[in-house]
């Protein structure tokens, strides 16, 4: 592997011995690889290596040379920025262990390839809804190239010469996503605007002069002498008995001209284009729409186990935090035979990862990258710090944005105003190391708490103010609770949210991260795929290391959207019927095989609220807690009863409680008086013996 780095015209310290001992080969430091110095770029083409080149300004300019190079690359050419993150800045001189991660980041393998999706719209079935003349001159120019509908909601002068097709009507309902939406409307006019030729015959027939030039039936003046139905003819476009009726069509790609989009979601899905009546975004937006023609692929971003989810069992729905935050709404519920999964619809699917999230029980996991990528990036930065930094023995601070969601744009903006207007602006701090996501609200709890445990100092999650609202108040429930529990063990807050307002708040914001030693050693256990397993680690490792330790008969209150927690059980109420265990996904609650004994492994519980649901006697409640690691493990009996003895066998196969409940609701009916009564307190087998010795079954 080649590393190419340059220090822009001497405007960013660069140290080649440092870069050497990261990189594991030696650097040259360039002065102006992008001008004078394109020669070294051109020579590296001809070798076998793969190539990184620090700099990202040019990056157009490099790929140009190495296409026209016309010589196949091993591997696609990567690109770091170590000037606006680095190297600019009031402590780019401070930099040197941040500039060798961001080079060491580069130099790790690309994630595994993602499974994709197809999106068909090859056929340039457009719809476009809107009801005034705007939307007429639109299908007009896109008719050439598209097969154009337009939706007209309001009577409109249509156009002389018929080159797409018009309709009229009221929205109804529209679904689905690029090459497959599904719109359909109710008809409002009896005139069928795409049968009309426009004669005129109909405005002429009508006695009370009800159809206008724009071919729209008044309704209120008609007077239903159908003149105009004869006047049509065999042409057949009026259609009084359509009236009120849904038609629904298919279509590939949807302009929504209407001042507010049909779609009531945060994310729009793909190929529809809802720019309002603002004329530039109108613009814009058709643009995009004449760009989204043909056949395309997008990554599959998640991965869903159903045996772990805890969406529902025996009817009752428990957790449906996937479902609640997705902004595009491609999550939906489903029960079969009484057991609750969820679906995904990949093709609406944005790739947010907020699901993944909020998903409590790692059933729902977000690959794009992958936790354990992500795992072996926070490895790669805590090690190239510790090669510089010993001697300050500071570490890392991680700032985390959305780069695709204008998070990349605003760091690179804070780079060049703190070296353009440094007596204005700071920077990025040495040893804050931004790091791009493709959304923000792809990590949380767990996966803080486990870089923290790995050698990073503090967690910034920066939203650029493009994230949805959501979203946001789920990163700040999941970082309030995090700095909750750092807190009560005796460490500071250290999991930072800073939200997007101005550059100049941003670098305030910025400025107030200090330099930090780690909070804890360096934890040795690898982060994996299994989210309680990785939120299991974390919390061990913080607990050992806490210095306000947590003793046994001491618990951590938490809010009642935490993962992590109890449940609490009225003995009085429980009769140990064990519809909680069925109910519970995770095998947090527990029978006992040979004795009516309630058993609860708190580790296990993702406080889901489904045994909460099922419970007949209303006995349990959620309590969100934490204690100690080593009593999360255990499995603990938190009910038991004396057993019932059938009255002629002796054997156990109920409890005295529930036996004296079904006593007492159905023991006074005809039907179990007597002998029937008797038979209740026998066991199955011996109910049946008893029957037919006295022939009570004839």
């Amino acid at each position: 592997m080649t590393t190419l780095v340059c220090n822009c015209n001497k405007t960013i310290p660069l140290d080649s011995k440092n870069l050497a001992k990261v990189l594991g080969e030696e650097v040259e430091i360039h002065e102006g690889l992008c001008r004078h110095e394109i020669g070294n770029f051109m020579r590296t083409l001809d070798g076998t290596d793969e190539i990184i080149v620090a700099c990202t300004q040019e990056r157009a300019l490099f790929q140009e040379i190495a296409h026209q190079a016309n010589k196949p690359l091993i591997a696609p050419i990567r690109f770091v920025n170590i000037r606006e993150t680095a190297g600019w800045g009031k402590q780019g001189n401070q930099s040197a262990a941040k500039i060798n991660a961001l080079l060491a980041l580069s130099q790790l393998p690309a994630p595994e390839p993602l499974p994709t999706v197809t999106y068909d719209s090859s056929r340039g079935r457009v719809l476009i809804i809107g009801g005034n003349e705007n939307a007429l001159e639109i299908a007009q120019s896109l008719s050439a190239d598209f097969n154009v509908t337009v939706l007209l909601n309001q009577a409109t002068e249509l156009p002389l010469q018929k080159s797409f097709v018009w309709v009229s009507g009221q929205i109804h309902k529209i679904q689905g996503y690029l090459g497959d939406f599904k719109a359909s409307w109710k008809i409002n006019n009896p005139i069928q605007l795409d049968l009309c030729t426009g004669c005129g015959a109909c405005i002429e027939a009508c006695p009370e002069g009800a159809i206008d030039q724009k071919f729209q039936v008044q309704l209120s003046k008609c007077q239903s002498h159908r003149s105009c139905v004869s006047a049509c003819g065999e042409i057949g476009a009026i259609q009084f008995h359509q009236l009120g009726e849904v038609v629904e069509e298919e279509f590939d790609l949807v302009l929504d001209l209407h001042q507010k989009p049909f779609f009531k979601v945060p994310e729009l899905p793909q190929g529809y284009f809802a720019p309002g009546q603002d004329q530039v975004a109108v613009q814009k937006a058709i643009q995009k729409l004449q760009q989204s023609v043909g056949e395309f692929e997008k990554p599959k971003f998640f991965k869903y186990q159903e045996k772990l989810c805890a969406h529902g069992r025996n009817g009752q729905t428990g957790c449906s935090a996937c479902i609640d935050i997705c902004s595009t709404q491609a999550i939906s519920s489903v029960f079969e035979a009484g057991k609750g999964k969820v679906q995904v619809n990949p093709h609406l699917c944005m790739g947010c990862g907020a699901c993944a999230t909020a998903c409590p029980s790692g059933a729902m996991t977000y690959a794009n990258p992958t936790v354990d990528y992500l795992g072996r990036q926070i490895s790669t930065i805590v090690k190239a710090f510790q090669t510089v930094s010993k001697e300050d023995s500071f570490a890392p601070s991680i700032l985390f944005h959305s780069g695709s969601a204008g998070g990349e744009k605003i760091i690179d903006q804070l780079g060049q105003s703190s070296r353009t207007q440094s007596k204005k602006f700071n920077g990025i701090p040495a040893h804050v190391l931004p790091l791009p996501l493709h959304h923000i609200a792809s990590i949380g709890l767990e996966f803080w708490l486990t870089a923290l445990s790995q050698g990073i100092s503090e967690i910034i999650l920066f939203a650029s103010s493009e994230e949805s609202s959501g979203y946001i108040q789920m990163i700040q429930e999941q970082s309030e609770l995090a700095n909750q529990i750092l807190g009560q063990l005796g460490y500071e807050a250290r999991v930072q949210f800073i939200r997007y307002t101005s550059i100049e708040q941003f670098d305030i914001d910025l400025a107030k991260s200090q330099k930090k030693t780690a909070l804890t050693p360096i934890a040795t256990y690898a982060i994996t795929s299994d989210k309680r397993q990785n939120l299991e680690f974390a919390l061990d490792h913080l607990m050992r290391h806490a210095p306000k330790a947590l003793h046994e008969d001491q618990q951590i209150d938490l809010p009642s959207y935490s993962p992590i927690g109890a449940v609490t059980i009225d003995s009085d109420r429980c009769t140990l019927c064990m519809s909680c265990v069925g109910a519970c996904p995770e095998s947090a609650l527990l029978d006992h095989l040979q004795a009516p004994q309630l058993n609860f492994i708190e580790k296990n519980c993702v406080q889901c609220g489904l045994c909460v649901a099922t419970c007949p006697e209303n006995a349990l409640q959620l309590n969100p807690r934490l204690i100690p690691t080593d009593l999360r493990k255990q499995k603990k009996i938190i009910h038991e009863a004396k057993p019932f003895h059938c009255t002629k066998c002796a054997k156990p196969f109920t409890t005295e409680k529930m036996m004296d409940a079904m006593l007492l609701k159905i023991g006074s009916h005809p039907a179990f008086q007597g002998a029937a009564q008797k038979r209740l307190k026998m066991c199955s087998d011996c109910r049946v013996i008893d029957m037919m010795e006295h022939q009570d079954f004839k």
